[in-house]
């Protein structure tokens, strides 16, 4: 058990946080180890009545802080920051054991999410506006930017610190408060950074979590109340599909990160061993468990047989493991039906005529583990193409032509990241821009950085997050008219 989780504990810090108090909650929900299937804790879950103290909490809070200057907002965050990074150690094993993650991938994590803490308390100061004289010469036209106001944000699973911090760090530093949902398989780290928020000065009601099944209710109710105005979501199309829904009925201002299907295409001029080192970054990052991981290996066919041989070899010489092992560079999928539905998907491709080229087993040990799989010799119209597999495999299909691979990696509802890999900078740049999403790594196979504008296109979302753009979702623009 890691220290904080253990201080979490000692501190009645495992149920909702509201108004600046912690509660137990009207229920339990049993947060799992997946290497072990073990109980690491039993939490307590929010019901309607959190839900509605939350949203009271965040709203009462939201003249003062909005009124608070942005320094010592920032100030808050880069305290955060610093705390973070002073107890990654301790976070990383906490991700490990409510995440399954390998530990390197859990420590980058950390490292990652206290970034944007420190991105946006930098930003916090920057927030401007405009005077101007009409082209008339009758007025100024005058433009300021001013918080949005009471946010919800709901977070999922594969990245509980990241994907919390990129919503919190711009919601605070713009002058809005929070009420932060995350994922009920990994609440944890959540509740731990907001346990350093507190420790670090962060006023009562600024922040607050609900933990809650996603059959409970409680977003549902915050989003119908009229005093929330914002809704931030990362996970997957067709729940970010129902919560568009949803915020309809209030016309909330809403940001969404959702699913992605990303090709990773790898011309015949390309340098194959540095295509082979993003492949395994893209691919096997988070084992797999990302919406940014590379979905679909689009490989020209005069170097498909030695790429798929190079990258079956790579992949099968990982060791899977349990993450808390420093050593282990594949740990468990985050439950037994995401393991099951990743076997399925692997299964009806190998009914369909793809080749194995490594894994394709569920190894025989405790805990949610798929092993490392490549398939080869995949067709186009395969259904493991259509699906966002978030597990260790890849399916490679091979192509002819720059135009072949260009139509088939649009070939999708998806629009979040593409990778592409060749020699030839100008064909690479033709190929990013002729590809539909919001995120190309050329020649790399790691794009995120908070100063970095993340988001997709078409079914993958809807704004983007991190870098200057980042707060801008947390803010709207009003125009005054005057004349002087």
């Amino acid at each position: 058990m890691t220290a904080i989780l253990d201080e979490l504990k000692e501190r009645g810090k495992t149920g909702p946080y509201i108004g600046g108090s912690w509660s137990h909650g009207a229920g339990e929900l049993a947060v799992v180890d997946p290497a072990t299937e073990d109980v690491l804790v039993d939490i307590g879950l929010a019901e309607a009545s959190d839900a509605d103290d939350a949203v009271a909490a965040a709203y009462e809070a939201l003249t003062p802080w909005g009124a608070t200057p942005p320094r010592e907002r920032g100030e808050i965050l880069r305290r955060t920051f610093e705390a973070m990074r002073a107890r990654e150690e301790d976070l990383a094993e906490l991700i490990v054991l409510e995440n399954g993650k390998a530990y390197p991938d859990a420590l980058g994590e950390v490292r990652y999410a206290a970034e944007f803490f420190r991105w946006f308390s930098e930003e916090a100061s920057r927030i401007g506006g405009e005077v101007r004289l009409a082209p008339g010469g009758d007025k100024r036209i005058i433009t300021v930017r001013q918080p949005v106001g009471v946010s919800v944000m709901i977070t999922p699973w594969n990245f509980p610190a990241a994907m919390a911090t990129r919503k919190i760090g711009p919601a605070l530093a713009a002058g809005c408060t929070a009420i932060v949902k995350p994922a009920s398989d990994t609440p944890l780290t959540t509740l731990a950074v907001v346990h350093l928020m507190e420790e670090a000065g962060l006023p009562a009601g600024v922040v607050n979590v609900v933990v809650a099944k996603g059959s409970s209710g409680v977003v549902e109710r915050m989003l119908h109340d009229p005093r929330v105005r914002k809704l931030s979501f990362t996970g997957s199309t067709e729940v970010g599909q129902t919560l568009l829904k949803v915020a309809a009925d209030q016309v909330l201002n809403v940001s969404m990160e959702l699913g992605g299907n990303a090709p990773f295409i790898v011309f015949e001029d390309a340098n194959l061993d540095a295509a082979l080192e993003g492949a395994m970054v893209a691919k096997m990052r988070n084992a797999g468990e990302a919406c940014t991981a590379a979905n679909r290996f689009l490989v020209h066919a005069s170097v498909v047989e030695e790429f798929t041989s190079m990258l079956a070899g790579a992949m099968g010489a990982m060791k899977v493991g349990p993450g808390i092992d420093r050593t282990t560079q594949v740990g468990p999928m985050i439950n037994e039906k995401s393991r099951d539905d990743i076997a399925q998907l692997v299964q009806a491709a190998v009914d369909s005529g793809a080749g194995v080229a490594i894994g394709a087993s569920v190894p025989d040990r405790r805990g949610f583990f798929y092993e490392p799989t490549v398939l080869s010799g995949v067709s186009p119209d395969a259904t493991i193409l259509d699906q966002e597999i978030f597990g260790p495999v890849a399916p490679v299909v091979s192509f002819d032509s720059d135009d072949e691979a260009i139509a088939m990696a649009n070939d999708t509802v998806h629009g979040l990241i593409s990778y592409v890999y060749t020699d030839d900078l100008a064909r690479g740049l033709r190929t990013a821009e002729a590809i539909e999403s919001g995120m190309v790594g050329l020649n790399r196979g790691l794009v995120s950085d908070p100063a970095a504008p993340f988001g997709g296109v078409k079914q993958s979302g809807i704004g983007r997050e991190g870098s200057h753009e980042g707060i801008e979702e947390f803010l709207e623009l009003k125009y005054i008219a005057t004349t002087w």
